[in-house]
């Protein structure tokens, strides 16, 4: 993860580390219900070090797509050494790598008839280089939730357990599972304590939001349950209602949009309005 350093100078640590803005509008017992657990290297269940797969397992019998299989799985522990290791052996291989893809995906199809999907199994297999650097960033994410949350990762935090006694009784709708948003805005304004007082209040709560759930999903797929989504969604709205203090916060909220591709959001058009006529 990494800390953003505002227009104005002032830091945004992404919920991680504690707050570290130091305005009298800053909502500190916001900022420290949704700041990340600090790294505790000492107390955290370490991860064991990663081994070399077992070679000799045969799954196609094709010698050079069961090798590029295996150099896969080599590559996907994570470890740089066995990553580099694994990169220089894919060199020794003549043929190339996307005509043994093109072989696997032939094998996929003939074992799956009539499974479309077989054919898009396939899909970066012969790209061992982009894997190498999405094994070892997952592997950084891992040890990096290890290190905050040792074996309480999949816990509800505070923030979630605010989120969840807050909008207690509420229920998913049936088309897409989510809360009604004039409800979830009334029970939210109802707990003014935890209210984002600034735009960098919101900024630092939902960096917290995309923070916790990046680092859960290095551990597999992990979406955050109905009340936690509706309260990032709850600060994404307030986006539209906080008036920016300078030109620097709101320029901070439009940088945001860009970043985290939020210029189609349906609050989008709003929340610019707000930045225009928010401004000193």
């Amino acid at each position: 993860m990494t800390t953003t350093t505002m227009i104005d100078g002032s830091d945004l640590s992404h919920g991680k580390d504690g707050p570290q803005l130091d305005h009298p509008h800053t909502n500190r017992k916001l900022r420290a219900l949704v700041t990340l657990p600090p790294v505790q290297h000492s107390a955290s269940t370490s991860i064991s070090v990663p081994t070399l797969p077992p070679q000799g397992v045969f799954v196609t019998g094709d010698k050079e797509v069961d090798a590029v299989l295996w150099l896969r799985d080599v590559i996907r522990t994570g470890d740089p050494t066995l990553i580099s290791k694994a990169l220089e052996a894919a060199k020794l291989i003549k043929t190339p790598l996307k005509d043994i893809a093109d072989r696997y995906r032939n094998y996929l199809v003939a074992k799956n008839p009539g499974n479309w999907t077989a054919a898009f199994a396939t899909l970066g297999f012969d790209d061992l280089e982009g894997l190498a650097k999405t094994s070892v960033e997952k592997l950084t994410r891992q040890h990096e939730a290890r290190a905050r949350f040792g074996d309480t990762l999949h816990d509800d935090t505070p923030a979630e357990l605010f989120a969840i006694e807050a909008l207690a009784g509420l229920k998913p709708s049936k088309n897409f599972g989510e809360l009604d948003e004039r409800q979830v805005d009334k029970r939210f304004l109802a707990n003014p304590d935890l209210m984002p007082n600034t735009l960098n209040d919101c900024l630092y709560e939902l960096a917290y939001w995309h923070d916790l759930y990046w680092l859960r999903n290095a551990f597999g797929c992990c979406d955050p349950g109905p009340q936690a989504y509706a309260r990032e969604r709850f600060v994404f709205r307030s986006l539209a209602n906080i008036p920016a203090r300078t030109k620097h916060e709101a320029l901070a909220v439009y940088q945001y949009l860009k970043d985290r591709d939020g210029m189609d959001e349906a609050e989008t058009d709003g929340i610019l309005l707000n930045l225009i006529g928010g401004q000193p």
